[in-house]
């Protein structure tokens, strides 16, 4: 996982409540097992009509987002299934943080662990960033000082738990997480075994 320390960018900016992941993954597109290229099927409903044209309007078609790398969302973003294909849909998009008012928790925890990072402030403060977005200017957001700084230079510190937060901006996925903060121990453990249980750790050649 690549780690996350700060990105700058313009922003898409979708006020809406309530998107949940069949709104950003429809159903229909999770046969693809694969990460790359489900962004063209991100928001699928939404951006394109029936026979397949883009609908104009819709943020991810307007080319004053091009190449966003932040999305300022309405509350409740990613409520819903647990599809973790949702949130690799939106890193095909090129996204590395969606900020928003409150997350569906299964979809935060995937953010997470995918190394994007899902950042909930105050809703009169998203509020305040959308109008930013809309207007086309840059956002920046900083994990290591866990700020957003808006696009007249405000700063708006936000929460973050701390295991996801050393997760991300060490590029850690759980396996290597657990590695990184309890490798000793690990490693403690099976010297004790190697010596109080060897025939464990002996090979056969049977």
């Amino acid at each position: 996982m690549t780690p996350f320390r700060s990105v700058r960018s313009v922003a898409v900016p979708m006020p809406d409540a309530n998107i949940d992941t069949d709104i950003i993954l429809p159903a229909r597109f999770l046969l693809q097992t694969e990460k790359v290229g489900l962004g063209r099927h991100a928001f699928y409903e939404r951006r394109f009509d029936p026979a397949g044209k883009a609908i104009g309007g819709f943020p991810f078609n307007d080319p004053r987002f091009a190449g966003a790398a932040i999305l300022v969302a309405g509350d409740n973003f990613g409520c819903g299934s647990s599809r973790e294909q949702a949130v690799w849909a939106l890193i095909d998009l090129g996204l590395a943080c969606v900020i928003a008012p409150g997350f569906g928790e299964i979809f935060a925890a995937n953010c997470a662990r995918n190394g994007v990072l899902a950042v909930t402030l105050p809703k009169a403060e998203v509020a305040s960033l959308l109008a930013d977005a809309e207007a086309g200017r840059v956002l920046a957001v900083d994990l290591d000082s866990q700020i957003v700084t808006d696009g007249r230079g405000r700063e708006l510190a936000f929460a973050f738990p701390p295991h996801s937060r050393a997760a991300l901006l060490n590029g850690w996925d759980e396996p290597t997480m657990i590695l990184a903060t309890q490798g000793d121990a690990i490693a403690a453990f099976e010297a004790r075994s190697r010596a109080d249980q060897p025939w464990l750790w002996s090979k056969t050649n049977g």
